[in-house]
């Protein structure tokens, strides 16, 4: 096929999504309406407390609606999000109209926090077993407040995971057309996450601390990384289990900032899927700049990135996709962490290596992609 013929299906392609995209961000999308407390749930919901320290700012003082602006300084809240006894993994059952915490998601409780109070709330929070483990989730491009509140929350519970959530929000705008000032914005935040996770490391002296990132809070994330190591916060960095899903940061970009990042004590993951169309956007409005959430396992030359930089790379395609773009399916992730965790320690599980890997849904582990080029893995 003639290279002019190749452009012009490339720039067909490109647009067509562009539309598909558009037509997707015309869908109705949750108000801070769902945020309002209802204070009430039902038998055999659960109850996921969210602690959140956020870069937005509030619409109002002291109440805890947030929308794109960016604060002067970090704010924080908490949230208490029933999840429904009849919720379905991956899902976030959206109220329309009035919650029902028989079947929707539903606010039970929230309260403005200030510095001091989230701190001491933090450090004192432990679950029934005295755990002291944190998890922190930091969302993606062209998402909300209220989405990645209860998209944690969603995720919290699935995993059944055992310690503190906190959500750390940045000012996205919330638009398709925003990306430009998504990138700026999730910039702007690299040193309040930092900084949280400083003081989570100091709050809490033991337990663990995992971090997920989503998109481009994997930008983010990976840009406060490189901010503790060139802060000489090495003890903080080691301290953390951080887990990229989609990322949308470009290849090259990522191999200088990990080459400052250096190797964690716990080896970074990063989960991908060669077909993620919302990558395939980002990296053609980037000017054709593959993206590290896209990358392709299969290659020997990713197997040698993440052997080089000690990380973790690993092919999520087979878990099941509902945005219609392959960039959501690390959502399905958290029902399978107990399992993973489970299987961690099994010799030949492939978890916790450095390494390029293919999820196997059926067994929870992790296999070498070459011995399953061209292959369905089992139960598919």
């Amino acid at each position: 096929m003639p290279i002019a013929d190749q452009y012009h299906r490339l720039e067909l392609g490109t647009a067509a999504l562009l539309i598909a995209t558009f037509a997707a961000g015309c869908a109705p999308r949750p108000g801070p309406d769902v945020l309002a407390a209802t204070g009430r749930t039902v038998p055999g919901a659960k109850a996921v407390a969210v602690y959140v320290a956020t870069t937005r700012a509030r619409d109002v003082p002291h109440q805890n609606v947030f929308r794109s602006g960016r604060a002067d300084k970090v704010n924080f809240a908490e949230f208490t999000i029933s999840v429904p006894p009849t919720h379905q993994p991956g899902m976030i059952e959206w109220p329309v109209g009035a919650p029902d915490p028989a079947t929707t998601f539903a606010t039970v409780q929230q309260s403005v926090l200030d510095g001091p109070s989230f701190v001491r709330a933090v450090s004192h929070h432990t679950d029934a077993s005295g755990t002291h483990n944190v998890g922190v989730f930091v969302h993606g491009f062209n998402s909300n407040f209220q989405e990645s509140l209860f998209r944690f929350a969603q995720m919290a519970a699935d995993s059944d995971v055992r310690g503190t959530p906190i959500l750390f929000a940045w000012p996205s705008e919330a638009r398709v057309t925003g990306y430009l000032a998504d990138k700026e914005a999730a910039t702007f935040s690299r040193d309040a996450l930092a900084n949280l996770l400083t003081e989570l490391a100091r709050q809490r002296p033991t337990g663990s601390i995992t971090v997920v990132a989503h998109s481009m809070g994997g930008w983010l994330t990976v840009e406060a990384l490189r901010q503790l190591r060139l802060n000489g916060q090495s003890a903080v960095l080691a301290r953390l289990n951080v887990i990229l899903a989609a990322p949308d940061i470009d290849v090259d970009v990522f191999r200088q900032q990990m080459a400052v990042i250096g190797t964690l004590k716990r080896p970074l993951t990063v989960l991908v899927s060669p077909d993620d169309k919302a990558l395939s956007l980002s990296g053609a409005i980037a000017g054709s700049r593959p993206r590290v959430g896209a990358l392709n396992v299969r290659d020997p030359r990713v197997e040698g990135l993440a052997l080089k930089s000690q990380i973790q790379i690993v092919d999520i395609s087979t878990l099941k996709a509902s945005d219609g773009f392959n960039h959501d399916r690390f959502v399905n992730v958290a029902a399978l962490y107990p399992r993973l965790v489970a299987s961690a320690d099994t010799p030949g599980s492939g978890l916790r290596n450095a390494g390029a890997f293919v999820l196997n849904t059926v067994g929870t582990t992790l296999s070498a992609p070459f011995s399953l080029a061209g292959e369905a893995l089992a139960g598919e």
